[in-house]
């Protein structure tokens, strides 16, 4: 069998295993994760069940200093798939199939790259990394003992060092009800009060676009959802904004969320709290922090990539004072979208470094 034969064995297997999040129907005792354990024999496990689907396996062989991770979970498949999102299709030099890209290709490549050995290797697969809530990591790293770590995600196989924190929010407005006819609709509308603070959000959003780190510039911001009012006779008693920011590094997500929503008038917001919080990659502005991510990639042997807009578990790792680093085949630009695919190409190249990292 050659190697790419035992990559596509095994990303077929991964693909077949419905793993979306939402629902996050993932078990401890059942589907991907005693596959996981047969595919690895000779390792030690450590299974963490911490509820609701959030599964998190640690599989280790022998003494290793590095710590690969692999998020196992992916997005629910849309309706503009053209193909079986759960059977794994090669067409040209593409792997289709959900999860292809982000990221059961890049845990194929590795469960590959360790049939080949016997060498010391450490892996923690997770279950809830596209829920917003990164139990599993968080809890993971109550107990960490890795100071080096690899995680997996799409960066087109080349090692990010750097990307954007993430803050999400949710803004509750508050109207004043009454009949549409009156003047006062234009002031005491929550939709109003809503849209007027969404306008000036954006204003100071697009006031800040200079700001850079690297090669990542301005801040992203994204009003998500919005519910609010009854009927268009009626002025709006409520509204309720979801919005998320991208930060820079250096940049504090929360604060960034805190000074966006104190442009609203005093009794515009009737609530609002913050929802998932993480800090960029690296987790702190110390110049250390992200020489050390460069040293890793450098250590490893890994191209270097420019920093990226997404965000990913790296920066949990960073915070809890690990070097950290982002590297995995296939590009962000297919993760999440209809027909997922990778390249063949990638696929290859990500498992010769990780063979080559391990036989180091």
């Amino acid at each position: 069998m050659s190697a790419m034969d035992g990559i596509l064995e095994r990303l077929s297997s991964l693909v077949a295993f419905d793993t979306c999040n939402p629902p996050r129907n993932i078990q401890a005792d059942q589907g991907l994760f005693p596959w996981l354990q047969q595919q690895l024999p000779g390792f030690r496990f450590q299974l963490q069940d911490s509820g609701n689907g959030c599964i998190s396996l640690l599989a280790e062989r022998g003494e290793p200093d590095l710590l690969f991770n692999f998020h196992v979970d992916t997005v629910p498949a849309n309706e503009k798939w053209q193909r079986d999102p759960f059977r794994l299709r090669v067409e040209g030099e593409r792997a289709y199939g959900l999860g292809a890209c982000d990221i059961k290709g890049a845990a194929a490549c590795m469960l590959a790259a360790v049939a080949e050995n016997d060498r010391p290797v450490a892996l923690l697969f997770s279950s809830d990394e596209e829920a917003g809530n990164s139990t599993c990591i968080r809890n993971y790293l109550k107990n960490n003992r890795y100071r080096k770590v690899v995680v997996a995600e799409p960066t087109c196989a080349r090692a990010v060092t750097a990307h954007r924190g993430i803050g999400t929010a949710m803004v509750e407005f508050a109207g004043i009800p009454g009949h549409a006819s009156a003047e006062r609709a234009l002031s005491d509308s929550a939709i109003h009060r809503m849209a007027r603070w969404l306008n000036r959000a954006l204003e100071q959003v697009e006031a800040r676009q200079e700001a850079h780190f690297q090669n990542l510039r301005g801040v992203r911001f994204n009003a998500g959802r919005v519910v609010g009012g009854i009927k268009p006779n009626m002025i709006a008693g409520d509204c309720e904004l979801k919005l998320g920011v991208r930060s820079l590094p250096a940049q504090d997500p929360e604060a960034l969320l805190e000074e966006l929503v104190a442009l609203a008038e005093p009794d515009w917001i009737r609530h609002w709290e913050t929802g998932f919080l993480a800090p960029a990659l690296p987790a702190c502005a110390d110049p250390q922090a992200l020489a050390a991510g460069e040293a890793l990639a450098e250590s490893l042997g890994l191209p270097p990539g420019e920093a990226v807009d997404f965000w990913t578990e790296a920066s949990l790792f960073s915070e809890a004072g690990c070097a950290a680093i982002v590297f995995g085949p296939g590009d962000i630009a297919q993760a999440h979208t209809a027909d997922e695919w990778v390249l063949l190409e990638q696929l290859e190249t990500v498992h010769a470094h990780y063979c080559r990292i391990l036989a180091s």
